[in-house]
């Protein structure tokens, strides 16, 4: 076995940054939330195209504070909600542990995410009000048929897009579809924050209720006319209003830290999204007609963390998965195969199993698509999987 020389995660943190960072420390800021934090998430907004966005500490709190916030709006006739069984645990376990109905949805073909035939059944049968889908792997879903089920059903989408930063769907960024839209900025996404996540909308009362379930609940981090708003309702005194909890919050609250690293990262976007879209193309190219991978809308634009392909069965995956390893080439699991499959899931619910979804459980993979990656190494990479797959 050989060590490892190609990783499928590799920190966009580099030199450069940690040099500005270092520079910006000498200065003395503060490094809790402040006014940088605010800069970052307006800064986001502005790339991403939306009208607001709230920093937090991981792309799992984004997804907690998602759901909580749609939970106390008001807005909900009810509390079921698709989610789809290919994606990440904490995509779902807010639903869980906020006493949400989760039902669990099929996995497309093409995409790998929510199959919207099966879609359309269960929202022709349950009538949920929520819908929470993921853009599996930066890989964009088929957005035009699941607006129209949007529009046609009147639920509540949340785009899980955690691991989709940068890919968009005919020119239209994903993240800005639904209703509120979850990003991560963990190690080896497509931007790090070392830890990190984003909740962006463009509905203000969503966003008001984000910032305070963020922050203990108090209305202090809301502009000033929606703090007032709190302060007149309930007719608190000046001296006690920063410190008045109208609903039961968290603390998820990320630093100013990360947040400054957060602004150097998005200046480098726009390279890391064609870095990985190019590389995403070759494995393409090497593999069409040979192996089964994501595919999507060929006017929408990949900016996978990773590329996510299908073996034949578990035999061809596992010879695959030697080869890689013994390449040095490091591989793991499609995310999490098929949640439903999970005991966390069916301990609860029983298991879940379809077609697809199983297929993803039992014979995906990963292969490294860092923007460092040359194309040399993308056709090495692949040479290994298509030599492994052919015995």
């Amino acid at each position: 076995m050989k060590p490892i020389r190609h990783f499928l995660a590799e920190d966009t943190i580099d030199n450069k940054d940690i040099d500005q960072l270092i520079a910006w420390l000498k200065t003395y800021p503060r490094l809790t939330k402040g006014k940088v934090t605010l800069e970052f998430e307006a800064k986001w907004s502005h790339w991403l195209g939306t009208k607001y966005s709230v920093f937090c500490n991981s792309g799992s709190s984004a997804n907690l504070l998602m759901y909580y916030a749609l939970e106390i709006s008001g807005r909900l006739k009810n509390k079921k909600v698709i989610v789809p069984s290919v994606g990440w645990v904490t995509s779902i376990a807010p639903a869980m542990q906020f006493g949400f109905e989760p039902i669990m949805c099929e996995a497309d073909k093409d995409t790998f995410g929510l199959d919207l035939d099966h879609l359309e059944a269960l929202l022709k049968e349950h009538q949920p009000s929520t819908v929470l889908m993921v853009q599996v792997l930066g890989v964009p879903h088929k957005m035009d048929r699941l607006m129209a089920l949007k529009e046609k059903y009147g639920f509540f989408l949340l785009e899980d897009a955690c691991a989709a930063i940068g890919a968009s769907y005919r020119g239209r960024k994903v993240g800005t579809f639904g209703d509120m839209a979850s990003f991560s900025a963990y190690f080896g996404h497509q931007f790090s924050t070392i830890e990190g996540g984003l909740v962006s909308t463009s509905d203000k009362q969503f966003n008001d209720l984000l910032l305070m379930s963020r922050s203990h609940g108090w209305s202090k981090d809301l502009d000033r006319s929606s703090h007032e708003k709190y302060v007149k309702e309930y007719q608190i005194d000046n001296f006690h209003s920063p410190f008045v909890f109208y609903i039961p919050g968290f603390n998820v609250r990320p630093t100013d830290l990360q947040a400054f690293i957060g602004l150097g990262q998005v200046d480098k976007l726009d390279w890391i999204v064609s870095r990985r879209q190019e590389n995403h193309a070759r494995y393409k190219k090497h593999f069409e007609g040979k192996l089964d991978f994501q595919k999507c809308d060929p006017e929408s634009t990949v900016c996978s963390i990773s590329f996510g392909a299908l073996a034949r069965d578990t035999e061809q995956r596992r010879n695959i998965v030697s080869a890689l390893v013994a390449n040095g080439i490091e591989t793991r699991i499609f995310s999490a195969g098929n949640l439903g499959l999970h005991p966390f899931w069916y301990e609860k619910y029983g298991k879940f199993s379809a077609p697809m979804a199983d297929r993803i459980h039992h014979c995906g993979f990963f292969l490294p698509n860092n923007p460092s990656l040359k194309i040399e190494d993308i056709d090495f990479i692949a040479g290994v999987v298509l030599e492994a797959a052919g015995k």
